[in-house]
């Protein structure tokens, strides 16, 4: 058992009971959404992939929190990874953490308590619903690992708890991370350098918080190394106790090398001479370490969906470009996966859809069972034959679909704003960079 002056000492190491707060950037979208949904007392859940942000949100709320009113000592702050901690990860752990920090800062009220990468802690979820059922705390926990928490939180703690998925930042963050605050449509035109600079950045880079903050190029690219190094060891070799780290890491690597590209297990197995079950499995596995997304084929039979390939986005286009051979001829792919996290962020529900004359369009976007949007993406359209190609898969596609017919027809591409009828419909073209700054 860990002693009561180990917890006490580390407790005070990571909270700010008798210190000034450490200066951290806002991210006012998700910091009001959290603070709305602790109204409700429920327990607040944000999850995401490893150096998405969690911890530095928690901060945020943590400082909101104080500014409402609420003691310092009345906020526990329990880092999970932490090295002294690591031997003793059980809910008996959690018991005494409480324990001992009721004992030494004798809060006054019901306590804040935060608990950063839950997962680790073998049987948390009964803790939480301890917790929850007495109203003996006020509960905000972070994951990085999908499975594991929808599996545990999804039996334990259904009804009880509300959750937020916290992204890398999308391209409005990352402009104001480096200071560059858009708000309408002016601003978008007199910072336009400033704004197509930093697009180019963002393409390459990611958002990826310190990344974004980090000034010097190799810094970034490894940073980056790191962060995908430390996803699969962590979330992925460690959690499944997973001895081919050589399979896991080529098959990783392929994986951010064909973003927005179609796939099937099979072509893979074909490709890799590994079995099917392994390739399933370890797909899955990154998945669950939100490192990548795989978007089904629309249809409304799941079976068709589930035959068919899915296609491949990224958690972030930095981490693919770092990981990629061939980066500079990607560009259309990366703009395509960008696209898709912002509609990731949206919480629409997201396919792709190709049509049997092998028209493909890149998303077919629902809310509430309704298509509300169709979207092609591309880096130019210059050419004539390949603006024809991606308009004529939208028209296509929203005829194929009898309950598209009311959806929004958009082509996203840089630099370019125009409408064009075609066969009695309406599709937009639109600026990918203004599209991205209105959301």
């Amino acid at each position: 058992m860990i002693q009561k002056n180990d917890i006490i000492s580390t407790l005070n190491d990571w909270n700010y009971w008798n210190r000034d707060f450490t200066s951290t950037q806002k991210r006012t979208y998700y910091e009001e959404r959290i603070i709305e949904k602790e109204k409700t007392g429920e327990i607040i859940i944000l999850k995401g992939v490893r150096r998405s942000g969690k911890s530095t949100l928690i901060l945020n709320t943590i400082k909101n929190l104080i500014n409402s009113g609420i003691e310092k000592n009345n906020v526990l702050f329990v880092n999970l990874e932490d090295p002294k901690f690591m031997n003793y990860l059980d809910i008996d752990l959690l018991t005494q953490i409480k324990e001992v920090y009721l004992e030494y800062l004798n809060p006054q009220d019901i306590p804040y308590i935060f608990l950063d990468e839950i997962q680790n802690v073998a049987g948390f979820e009964k803790w939480l619903l301890k917790e929850y059922e007495l109203r003996r705390s006020r509960l905000f926990i972070t994951g990085s690992n999908a499975k594991l928490l929808s599996k545990e939180i999804g039996t334990a703690l259904s009804g009880r708890y509300l959750d937020e998925f916290i992204l890398p930042l999308s391209f409005k963050e990352f402009l104001l991370f480096k200071g560059l605050c858009i708000n309408n449509s002016m601003d978008i035109i007199n910072h336009s350098i400033e704004i197509n600079r930093y697009f180019e950045e963002y393409i390459q880079y990611g958002g990826f918080p310190k990344v974004v903050l980090t000034d010097k190029i190799e810094m970034k690219k490894e940073m980056l190394r790191n962060y995908f190094d430390s996803i699969l060891m962590r979330d992925v070799v460690s959690r499944y106790a997973l001895d081919n780290v050589s399979s896991l890491m080529k098959l990783s690597v392929y994986a951010l090398s064909n973003i927005s590209q179609s796939m099937s297990i099979n072509s893979i197995k074909n490709q890799f001479r590994l079995s099917f079950d392994l390739i399933r499995n370890y797909l899955e596995y990154i998945e669950n370490a939100y490192l990548i997304f795989r978007v089904p084929i629309f249809d409304w039979s799941l079976k068709k969906q589930n035959v068919n390939p899915q296609k491949i986005y990224c958690i972030d286009q930095g981490l693919s470009n770092i990981v990629s051979f061939n980066v500079g001829q990607r560009i259309g792919d990366r703009l395509e996966n960008i696209v898709f996290l912002e509609l990731l962020r949206q919480g629409f529900e997201i396919y792709y859809y190709k049509s049997t004359g092998d028209y493909e369009v890149d998303f077919v976007v629902k809310k509430n069972q309704h298509i509300v949007k169709m979207i092609q993406v591309s880096n130019n359209i210059d050419n004539a034959k390949t603006k024809k190609r991606e308009i004529k898969a939208l028209v296509k596609a929203s005829t194929d679909i009898p309950q598209a017919q009311k959806a929004e027809l958009l082509l996203l591409v840089p630099d370019r704003d125009e409408t064009i009828q075609l066969n009695g419909k309406q599709i937009i073209i639109k600026n990918v960079k203004e599209w991205l700054l209105h959301h």
